[in-house]
């Protein structure tokens, strides 16, 4: 079986670029995630690289199929010069870790939460996970391995991951188009949510 990483990293490299910084990290027990970060223009994108290297398992099945099974890696946008976001390798290195730590699949709608700011004054503690197919194409692999899917974070406040909990991603999503958020922005408030 071919690695799947060679192939995601030059996907990401013809959709966002040459990476002008990466940095990994490696939990007890895992495999290595990397973030690379790329620059265009006034927007820094933050991608993992390495979730993607084994399907992700439904928690409740008795044993992890090798081969079949959902794959995807992270992007994060956010504008330039606002925050500190270098900082959120890290955490963003956490969430790419969590499917083989917690055994979560991630997909469209979820909610990850890394329990602390994203970065150093991020009003942001958690993301709600968007649909893959816009900023990076999905990658096709060789049957039967399912594509990988580079599926965009956006993070959300405390209030607005509370509220995304009660009335669902699509109406938090509505909220976000409704107020014109600027879901790039490292600094934004809170959507009015009454």
């Amino acid at each position: 079986m071919a690695d799947v990483l060679p192939l995601v990293e030059a996907r990401l490299r013809s959709a966002l670029g040459e990476p002008d910084a990466r940095a990994a990290v490696t939990f007890l027990g895992t495999d290595r995630i990397e973030v690379l970060r790329f620059q265009e223009g006034d927007i820094v994108r933050y991608a993992t690289l390495g979730m993607s290297a084994h399907p992700m398992t439904d928690p409740t099945a008795v044993l992890a199929d090798p081969v079949e099974g959902p794959r995807a890696e992270l992007v994060l946008s956010v504008r330039a010069g606002r925050a500190d976001t270098g900082k959120v390798l890290r955490p963003l290195a956490v969430l790419g870790a969590s499917p083989q730590v917690e055994g979560l699949v991630v997909a469209p709608g979820a909610s990850l939460d890394v329990g602390e700011a994203l970065w150093p004054g991020a009003p942001f503690t958690s993301v709600l996970v968007a649909e893959s197919g816009g900023l990076v194409e999905d990658l096709e692999l060789d049957a039967p391995l399912e594509p990988v899917r580079f599926l965009p974070l956006l993070p959300m406040t405390p209030n607005e991951a509370a509220y995304k909990r009660v009335h669902g991603a699509q109406a938090l999503q509505e909220r976000w188009l409704a107020n014109g958020t600027d879901l790039r922005d490292p600094a934004r408030r809170s959507v009015p949510l009454e």
